[in-house]
């Protein structure tokens, strides 16, 4: 058996799954903001609370909003920045007393939903989460692709490709840099740029009902800049399938949209690449990080 823990901004999420990938057990508790001890805590309090009386055992996998640097060992690129240049794996080893791995969010939604998600079956998995931020992670032959730098799939932070200054209008993001994916097509993103267009100062998921001309509007625009970011990774990377995951996932419209703009951008004469939705919803993040122990 193994444990996984989704460590959030806000909520972590804890599951104990067995080697078939049934979850045996949950838990849920708001996340310590700010404090990087109470952290600590809270991961070795959930963790006790998971395992019971099954043993010492059990492995356990966690996803930060961030990375483990291969250079310092110290986290890196978290948005709780209270984790930034803070020895979370080796800290969380001492306290928990059994063997843990760390792996990037989006790296555990993709490796959740290839192992046994909407991407099983397919050689190479470009997993994506819109939510919050944006972030994805690379899967090929059923491992996580690992580079030496701990970033691949840190696709969020690239330019937005074929950007125009009167439809894209750069907006500053958290890293230092402007004009980044993430600062489009996450939530806040979506809910700035229509606040800007359209002076209506909502929140993207009622952008997402459409159920205006200008929020239509902002869904089309929207579906052609993720056409756009998305094209970029298909010449590169040609993944057999990409995931969405995140609370944007869940505009419905596209998955159409997206698959038929994307061709104009993409460096081919036809793209027949799938676009899908996740299978395993919130749980997706919590199965990739217990699944950082393979069966």
């Amino acid at each position: 058996m193994r444990i996984g823990l989704d460590l959030g901004g806000t909520k972590t999420s804890g599951i104990l799954m067995n080697q078939n990938g049934e979850i045996l057990a949950r838990h849920r508790v708001e996340s310590p903001r700010g404090d990087y001890n109470a952290t600590l805590t809270m991961l070795r309090d959930m963790v006790t609370h998971l395992a019971g009386s099954k043993g010492d055992d059990i492995h356990v996998g966690i996803g930060i909003p961030g990375s483990i640097s291969p250079a310092t060992g110290l986290v890196k690129n978290a948005n709780s920045t209270w984790l930034i240049g803070k020895p979370l794996l080796q800290d969380v080893t001492q306290v928990l007393g059994r063997p843990v791995r760390i792996a990037n969010d989006a790296d555990c939604f993709a490796l959740s939903e290839a192992v046994d998600g909407a991407g099983a079956g397919y050689r190479t998995v470009f997993g994506v989460i819109l939510g919050t931020g944006v972030g994805a992670g690379i899967v090929s032959n059923g491992a996580l692709l690992n580079g030496p730098n701990a970033i691949a799939g840190e696709w969020g932070h690239n330019p937005l490709p074929w950007a125009t200054a009167g439809s894209d209008p750069a907006l500053p993001c958290y890293c230092g840099k402007s004009g980044c994916i993430e600062t489009y097509l996450s939530g806040p993103g979506l809910a700035k740029h229509h606040a800007k267009t359209s002076e209506e100062i909502v929140p993207a998921d009622t952008i997402a009902l459409a159920d205006s001309p200008k929020r239509k509007a902002s869904l089309m625009l929207y579906a052609s800049r993720l056409a756009r970011a998305l094209s970029h990774v298909i010449n590169i990377l040609d993944p057999d399938a990409i995931v969405l995951g995140g609370g944007l996932s869940g505009i419905h419209s596209l998955y159409q949209d997206v698959p038929a703009l994307w061709g104009k951008y993409a460096f081919s004469d036809s793209v027949s690449t799938p676009l899908l939705r996740h299978m395993h919803g919130p749980d997706s993040g919590v199965r990739g990080a217990a699944w950082l122990w393979p069966a």
